[in-house]
């Protein structure tokens, strides 16, 4: 009998400046981009104001952490250099910490590929660092976590936005289709070769978290057998963030009779896909929609015989 990895339950998250966040209980991880071109709500944040009212509300509906992402990385879009970036993210994150009261200690993470913009956003106040690529598109990403002791979340994509399509068209003969073989092996190697290289730049493996990338490159099919088998990948002895948040799946798997839902009508199959995760063992959930997050995260918790 092949002998199976014992499960991993990390009791907290560490972040920069000696901070850590418990997890105990699911938390929520509130998206706000500064964006014209993200999928869902591009363009939304289009003034300091909006981002603070936007980062109050989520903070008082339940988010754990802020999010903030200069670059949209929806399948398709335009690479947005450093210099845009910081002018993006830099002003959002100084004007929630210099609104005091609870946003001047909530946490908060930089969604960039860049250590440069990584770099100013800690300055400025950030505590963590969301890498979609893993650590592979800037690697000095990676050594500026270990010097500052950043919080870092890792996460897996079969190919980078500007060559990515979404999940539901990698359903069609005319899209490259990802490769067949197990996507969760591959997820899982891939993973583990991104914590090797944060721990080779002296990144504690306390402050990781990875994310198996839903939606970055997968199928349908593919997005689903992930969010099954994150045991698999919790095997790797660090929480595991879900991310699948209003995405083109999400709206395949709700919709009926080819119905076309946009990504704001995709927050019912969004719920029901989130709960399904955590079920699986995810512990940190990026999404849109926080206060329904923290109602039906909440109501699972109890209903599996667990007290938040």
């Amino acid at each position: 009998m092949t002998h199976r990895p014992e499960i991993a339950d990390p009791k907290e998250w560490q972040l920069a400046r000696g901070r850590a966040m418990p997890l105990s209980e699911p938390r929520l991880v509130a998206i706000l981009n500064v964006t014209p071109d993200s999928f869902s709500d591009g363009g939304v944040l289009d003034s300091l104001d909006a981002v603070v009212r936007v980062a109050r509300e989520a903070a008082e509906a339940g988010a754990a952490m802020l999010d903030i992402g200069g670059e949209s990385t929806r399948p398709g879009a335009s690479r947005v250099d450093a210099q845009e970036q910081i002018a993006r993210t830099i002003p959002a994150i100084r004007a929630i910490r210099s609104a005091g009261s609870i946003l001047g200690q909530i946490p908060i993470s930089i969604d960039t590929t860049l250590e440069s913009v990584a770099r100013a956003a800690i300055d400025t106040g950030a505590d963590a660092i969301n890498d979609v690529s893993g650590g592979l598109e800037d690697p000095a990403i990676l050594a500026l976590a270990a010097e500052r002791t950043a919080g870092l979340i890792l996460m897996h994509r079969e190919r980078p936005p500007d060559q990515d399509q979404y999940s539901t068209e990698y359903q069609h003969a005319s899209a490259p289709v990802p490769a067949a073989s197990d996507i969760v092996f591959r997820v899982r190697i891939a993973l583990a070769a991104a914590l090797a290289r944060a721990a080779r730049a002296g990144v504690s493996g306390q402050a990781i978290v990875l994310d198996p990338g839903l939606g970055f490159g997968k199928t349908v099919e593919q997005n689903l057998e992930l969010i099954a088998r994150t045991p698999d990948l919790l095997t790797l002895g660090r929480p595991i963030l879900s991310g699948l948040s209003r995405k083109s799946f999400v709206g395949a798997l709700s919709a009926s009779d080819g119905q076309r839902l946009t990504p704001q009508e995709r927050l019912p199959g969004t719920l029901a896909l989130s709960i399904a995760h955590l079920r699986a063992g995810a512990r940190l959930f990026r999404v849109h929609d926080v206060a329904a997050h923290a109602q039906a995260l909440c109501a699972t918790i109890h209903s599996m015989g667990r007290r938040p």
